[in-house]
């Protein structure tokens, strides 16, 4: 009984072992197959033109800071100290709207991106997804996360070229350079 057991190990062993040999792995650098799409293209000239939205009423309350920032140098000696102080306080307070807006619009791009680029991440993910089970690969190694030290092209399937043609992206198209807004919204 002992030696059906030890040979029925040996045996499921082998099988193991022969099938851990036969592991498919793959690779690709997703924020470069992101680059490619042009739904991220579409996301971008919204998240650009949110921007732009953002930074004009940030230039509207910049200039009318400085308004009355130059009414109130220009007047200050000829104002009634009640005036003066008055003034002073609108400023301020005018002041800490503008930091407020400034962060408040920070933190309204960090969520629209990502409310924009979630639908294609995901449409990314799923081809990944689809190409890797077509090719009956185990692991799928993303390159763009900086992390794998090392891999094999001879073991390795490049799925990018896959995925490409998978979303329908021409096989001669490379990624533009990743959108980074411009700067953040200042005041003037």
């Amino acid at each position: 009984m002992k030696k059906i057991l030890l040979i029925a190990f040996c045996v499921l062993s082998f099988g193991a072992l022969s099938h851990a040999q036969n592991l498919k792995f793959g690779h690709l650098n997703t924020n470069e197959l992101i680059g490619l799409m042009s739904e991220r293209d579409s996301a971008v000239v919204k998240l650009q033109a949110y921007q732009t939205d953002l930074e004009e009423t940030l230039e509207g309350m910049g200039t009318e800071y400085n308004n009355k920032l130059n009414e109130y140098q220009r007047k200050r000696n000829e104002w009634a100290p009640v005036v003066v102080e008055t003034k002073e306080r609108e400023l301020t307070e005018l002041g800490q709207r503008i930091q407020q807006f400034q962060q408040n619009a920070q933190q309204e791009m960090a969520q629209m991106q990502q409310v924009l680029m979630a639908p294609v991440i995901e449409k990314a993910q799923n081809a990944i997804t689809k190409v890797a089970k077509a090719n009956n690969l185990v692991y799928v190694f993303d390159l763009s996360a900086g992390s794998l030290i090392y891999f094999d092209d001879a073991v390795s399937l490049d799925l990018l070229p896959l995925a490409k043609k998978e979303l329908g992206i021409p096989a001669e198209k490379v990624a533009p350079t990743q959108f980074q807004p411009a700067t953040q919204p200042t005041a003037q």
